[in-house]
């Protein structure tokens, strides 16, 4: 493989990306060192070639021990990576082993000595950033940031609710009306649910809030005249037969897809609720939720490990006493929808099943 200029590359960033500070008397200061859990794999590659379906995730987990840490090996911070309008197929990732960062750059030529030199490049947005690669794999989750997916124990006393239909109907579908009751807070367009399951703390045991099961959406035709009166609403989609009690929540803004990975900022320790879905176990690209959210300190983008308490066992050394073995770690987790006290997130690589109660923490240092 031939070999690049470092040198070059200190001249060939993309303007999203920061490049090191200067000190006053001009010359370039050395980069921050990484902290131990971003350290590069030994067998890291010198560059890769980014291309369709590539992400963040997935390009850093060819060079780093823990592919999350990309915006700490990129140098950047949170403000800087929210553009979304940042790497793109064909352009080229380097591996910049002086300085112990990755870098991105085009090859412009290369010449008889071997030196790749490069070129710093700007690109229209115009297109809204439709080409850049994402940090994870949307489509995974996708279907999971639009929908209810959570309403929490305190919310179900307030949510407007369908009381009734035309000629008596018990269920409707898709073009019909329905008449409802409760404050709407000025919304126009709801989605409907149905109450699911009820999801308990593993610790507490008690109920911290119900999985939504998505039914549809509707309209707002026109308000209630008097106090005793219902709200009209037309069904603009239906998943399956909307039906006399079914729940009303606000249709949330599009959500932002462009996600920055980081640990929390304060210690969680959280175990695993419920799988997506209803079943006991998950794997690698899964969703699972836990039992604590943004009143623990988690947001989106934030990564946890993934593990399970240690066995008991007897010691055969010492008349089988029970000995504790330590807690086992296999994978990483990344939360992409945060509850006040329940959190979902996409199991990432592991190294074992998923089960609920498996217990959650912040990756260790």
């Amino acid at each position: 493989m031939k070999k690049f200029s470092t040198i070059a590359l200190a001249f060939a960033f993309p303007l999203a990306v920061s490049v090191p500070a200067l000190a006053q008397d001009g010359v370039k200061t050395a980069p921050p060192a990484l902290s131990s859990k971003c350290n590069f794999l030994p067998n890291a590659p010198d560059k890769h070639v980014v291309v369709k379906g590539d992400t963040l995730w997935g390009i850093s987990g060819k060079f780093l021990q823990n592919p999350w840490c990309w915006p700490e090996v990129w140098g950047m911070n949170r403000e800087e990576i929210r553009n979304p309008h940042w790497i793109y197929p064909r352009q080229i990732v380097y591996f910049d082993r002086i300085n112990g960062r990755l870098r991105l750059a085009n090859p412009l030529e290369e010449g008889a000595s071997g030196v790749t030199k490069l070129t710093p490049q700007t690109r229209s947005v115009n297109n809204g950033g439709l080409d850049a690669i994402s940090a994870i794999p949307n489509n995974l989750i996708e279907p999971y940031l639009s929908q209810p997916l959570i309403i929490e124990k305190d919310e179900f006393a307030n949510t407007p609710r369908i009381v009734a239909a035309p000629e008596g109907r018990v269920y409707m579908g898709k073009g019909d009306k329905v008449y409802t009751k409760g404050d709407l807070k000025n919304g126009t367009s709801f989605q409907v649910f149905r109450p699911g399951i009820a999801l308990k703390d593993p610790d507490t045991k008690e109920v911290i809030g119900y999985e939504a099961v998505y039914i549809g959406s509707v309209k707002l035709e026109r308000v209630a005249k008097t106090e005793d009166g219902v709200d009209s609403f037309l069904i603009v989609n239906s998943k399956e037969e909307m039906g006399i009690g079914d729940r009303l929540v606000p249709i949330p803004p599009t959500p932002i897809i462009n996600y920055v990975p980081h640990a929390p900022e304060q210690e969680v320790k959280a175990r695993v609720v419920a799988v997506y879905g209803g079943v006991s176990f998950a794997g690698q690209n899964n969703i699972i939720s836990i039992n604590r959210g943004s009143n623990s300190g988690i947001d989106i983008g934030t990564v946890l490990e993934l593990g399970r308490y240690g066995k008991i066992v007897p010691d055969r050394t010492n008349d089988k006493k029970p000995i504790r073995l330590p807690d086992e770690m296999y994978g990483q987790l990344f939360i992409f929808r945060v509850f006040k006290n329940i959190s979902y997130g996409l199991v990432m690589q592991v190294t074992d099943v998923v089960s609920v109660g498996d217990i959650v923490r912040t990756p260790e240092k």
